[in-house]
This record gives structure tokens, sequence and C-alpha cells, in this order.
């Protein structure tokens, strides 16, 4: 006797809320059970790795770097400080990202926080769609104008729900709650 319940009792074929993304995407790539990573988390994360890149960066220029946020160089004849301050602030940014998460699938604020970047398979990220979100996560650096990408991006991953802002859709990419994923999909975590 087979009924037509829309419930899975014994964890059987897909749920629900599954169906329902599925319909209105088309696919859902994503292994069951795999959590989204929430706002919050994802920006506290971010400004996490920013704190860190510019402690050691700080550490390293014996707080030079810091003359970065003078914006009264510009008018003097130290104008090149500045700028290659800026420089060493977003090399170092951008190396950070490509590099951390292409080794550990993660950056360390992430890890802070127990979210990973995967595919939206749940794979690991290709180290060419590593550095492109790293290069794409540089604007949020510039000031001003990082205010309204950080309220852009922060819109689509509220609205969106797959959680992605436009850097994540461009690179095929979901950050999620990593002890959601499978544990064959966590091997490349660190």
């Amino acid at each position: 006797m087979a009924h037509d319940s829309p419930i899975s009792l014994h964890g059987k074929g897909p749920t629900l809320a599954r169906q329902a993304v599925e319909a209105e995407s088309g696919h859902w790539p994503i292994p069951e059970g795999t959590v989204l990573a929430p706002l919050w988390k994802r920006g506290a994360a971010f400004m996490l790795d920013v704190i860190a890149v510019i402690g050691v960066l700080s550490i390293v220029t014996r707080f030079q770097i810091l003359s970065a946020f003078d914006q009264s160089l510009i008018l003097t004849d130290l104008w090149w400080v500045f700028l290659l301050n800026w420089g060493l602030i977003f090399a170092a940014k951008f190396l950070y990202q490509k590099y951390l998460v292409n080794a550990m699938g993660r950056s360390l604020g992430q890890y802070w926080f127990g979210l990973a970047v995967v595919r939206e398979d749940g794979e690991r990220l290709p180290r060419e769609d590593c550095e492109r979100r790293a290069v794409s996560k540089l604007r949020y650096l510039i000031p001003l104008l990082n205010l309204w990408w950080f309220y852009s991006d922060a819109k689509h991953i509220h609205l969106r729900h797959t959680h992605q802002s436009n850097i994540d859709l461009a690179c095929a990419s979901i950050v999620v709650v990593a002890n959601s994923l499978p544990p064959a999909k966590r091997r490349h975590l660190r």
C-alpha cells in the first residue's frame, strides 16, 4: 500500500524544502543536510580576516602600514607612501584569500566561525575560482565604495535562497557551515 505523502519519514527521497528549492532554481546540487552560512557570520568572518591581515602588516612594517589611513599624505611629497601602503594591503589581502581558501577551504575568519567555501555541489573550490573570488573580494577594501558593495552583496545573500553574493555566483561557490557537510565533502577542510 503506497501513499503519496510529501513528507519522507525514513530519510528517503527529497524533503519539502528541497523540492521547493528545486522547483525555484531548476537544480540544487548541494548535498542533503548542508546548512548555508548566515549573513552575520560571513560578515564577521570577513572583518576578522581584515583585522588579521592589517595586524600582520602592522607588525611587519612596524606600524607604518597604518599611514594608509592618513589621507593628508596625498597632498604632501609622501603621496607615494600612501599608495605603496594601499598596494601592500591589497596584495596581502589577495594572497591571504587566494591561498588560504585554496589550502584550507576557508579563511581564518571563516574557520573561527565554523564556515567553509565550497563549490555548489559541496566539493573543493578549484584554485582558479579561489583566485577570482580573492580578486573580487578586494572591492570591499576600497574606501567609501565598500559600503555600497557590502550593502549590495548583503542584500543578495539575504534574499537569494542559495545565500550567494554576486561573487559567489560568478565563482559557482557557496559558503556553508562546515560541519554540516557530509564527511566525504569535508576531507579537504583544515
